[in-house]
């Protein structure tokens, strides 16, 4: 059997009214070029790792068109391929002043979508809404952009095979055992991700946006100067680091960027730069690169933001940017805090800021990891504080909330912009986050201004085990407030600036969520796949829940 010259991809990245980024993982050296509407772009692979990467600008499109294309890779087409029953991938435009549509989701497990995988993990809703989208003949309800809002890969908690991958190259029983040790890992698990046809297919005419989250590189990755400490003690967690922010930067972050943004990149600026007939090989500064990028986080930011229409959407690295220094802890520094101030502004209908931790918890979690915070650092001494660190880690106490110092001011830029203090109010302001593994809506109480509000969606795939699904249900209702809001009042916490309610949920089904703009306000929906009968290869597509933001009158 012989390797396809195309192994990953080809995958729709950024698109703005005229250009499109796609983005492909060949077999060896190649040239790459797309194929549409009688023009051609084309690009040289570079490599990493003895992997072999490519990104197409393709320029010069009409706003607002959709265009079918092909992928040839040494003048050979590899795409589409010959045997698919997908429709033909498309680059689909932004048409100026046009409403946003975009879905968006987090965590999910990369098993196979057959009967033993979707009852360990059950219906992946991405692949169900990939499916959806194939059999529709029209693209009305397509969205402009998915979301991912980080953990698309496991590090740390690995499929079958996924170490039966590992366990051909090195022994389970040394460390890290399953979990993953080097970029050769990184990429089988990316492939793992992003290889089912049906997913493969809408990742090939949906455009993406992405973000880590902890798994990506492991789980609480930067919870506590503590956990960093004891991580660094190992033998494997500086080789882990550094593959997977390589490898990150790689297949997620370099298709958030814009044409102007890579041309500022440093890394991509050497890609640009080449012209040698010999392949460039990345992989030394690469590696350095990325190194730099964890030790000194102001020196690259993995945030972004994009405007659409009526609608600004921020998203916020809150992983990387952390600082973990008991006395000044963050969850973003003051860099990116100053980064993200700039960006938290009016005269927009909507303004999104996705992050992959929810800003608002439930708010007896809030409490709770307020509490934690203040405990684990000290506040009722020493003893407490080595008892406050160990449940900070095995419970995952480490959102917004146990950020004390972040929340607040972020609470802030967003309280001015709904009170119309950084330009006219927009009608919402809502948070986009995953994390958790379970999805809800939430509201902060205001009686004018803008209407500020908590979306999640977690998980698209890795449902929440059943005894940690009543302990989250149990923090989601008011029975739970008083008590964890008085232990943090008894260590010294402050009441939070804003109090707000949960409207919808929690629910634990695997789902993807979209965001509309619509004339009636932001329209939110929730859908999950169900398997039909039992046949596990072409689940429906079902409605879990649904909320109209009605701007205030």
């Amino acid at each position: 059997m012989t390797t396809p010259a195309l192994i990953l991809g080809p995958m729709l990245r950024y698109v703005d009214a005229d250009s499109a980024s796609l983005w492909v993982e060949t077999a060896a050296t190649a040239a790459v070029t797309v194929r549409a509407d009688g023009r051609v772009w084309s690009a040289r692979t570079f490599a990493v790792h003895a992997h072999h990467y490519a990104l197409v600008h393709v320029d010069g499109l009409a706003p607002g068109s959709t265009t079918p294309y092909a992928v040839d890779v040494d003048g050979v087409q590899v795409w589409p391929q010959a045997e698919s029953r997908f429709p033909a991938s498309v680059i689909t435009t932004l048409t100026p002043g046009a409403p946003l549509r975009l879905a968006f989701g987090s965590c999910r497990t990369s098993v196979p979508h057959d009967a033993t995988g979707n009852r360990t993990h059950g219906v992946d809703a991405l692949r169900s809404y990939a499916l959806q989208m194939a059999a529709r003949p029209g693209r009305f309800s397509w969205p402009d952009l998915v979301l991912f809002l980080g953990d698309q890969v496991y590090a740390d908690t690995t499929s079958d095979e996924m170490q039966e991958f590992i366990s051909a190259r090195r022994d389970l029983s040394e460390p890290p055992g399953e979990e993953l040790a080097d970029f050769e890992e990184y990429a089988h698990l990316y492939g793992l991700a992003w290889s089912d046809p049906a997913n493969r297919w809408l990742l090939s005419t949906v455009p993406t946006a992405m973000i880590f989250d902890d798994h990506d590189i492991r789980d609480d990755w930067n919870a506590s100067l503590s956990w960093k400490r004891q991580m660094e003690q190992t033998s494997w967690w500086h080789g882990r680091l550094v593959a997977g922010l390589g490898s990150y930067w790689l297949y997620q972050h370099l298709g958030n960027l814009s044409p102007a943004e890579r041309a500022a990149d440093e890394i991509w600026r050497m890609i640009a730069a080449h012209d040698g007939d010999a392949e460039l090989d990345l992989t030394d500064r690469l590696d350095a690169f990325v190194e730099r990028a964890d030790a000194e986080p102001a020196s690259y930011r993995w945030s972004y933001c994009r405007d659409y229409g009526d609608s600004r959407l921020i998203v916020i690295d809150s992983r990387v940017a952390r600082r973990l220094d008991p006395s000044h802890r963050a969850l973003v520094d003051d860099e990116e805090s100053g980064w993200l101030d700039q960006r938290m502004r009016g005269g927009f209908r909507h303004l999104l800021v996705g992050t992959s931790l929810p800003f608002l918890l439930p708010t007896g979690l809030h409490h709770l990891e307020a509490w934690n915070e203040a405990t684990a650092e000290g506040a009722w001494g020493t003893p407490m504080a080595a008892i406050g660190e160990k449940l900070r880690q095995a419970l995952d106490l480490e959102h917004w909330a146990a950020f004390q110092s972040s929340f607040r001011r972020v609470a802030q830029m967003t309280t001015e912009v709904a009170d119309g203090r950084r330009g006219p109010a927009p009608d919402t302001i809502t948070f986009l986050s995953g994390d958790v593994h379970y999805s809800y809506v939430a509201e902060v109480e205001r009686s004018s201004g803008s209407r500020i509000i908590q979306a999640v969606c977690s998980p698209i795939r890795n449902p929440l085990a059943l005894p940690l699904r009543s302990f989250s249900a149990v923090l989601s209702y008011a029975i739970a407030n008083r008590p964890s809001e008085l232990l943090a009042r008894a260590a010294g916490v402050p009441a939070p600036p804003i109090r707000w309610r949960g409207i919808r949920g929690p629910w634990f089904e695997n789902c993807l969520a979209s965001v509309s703009s619509t004339p009636a306000g932001l329209k939110l929906r929730w859908i999950t796949g169900v398997k039909r009968g039992e046949g596990p290869a072409r689940p429906r597509v079902t409605e879990i829940a649904a909320v109209t933001v009605e701007p205030r009158r």
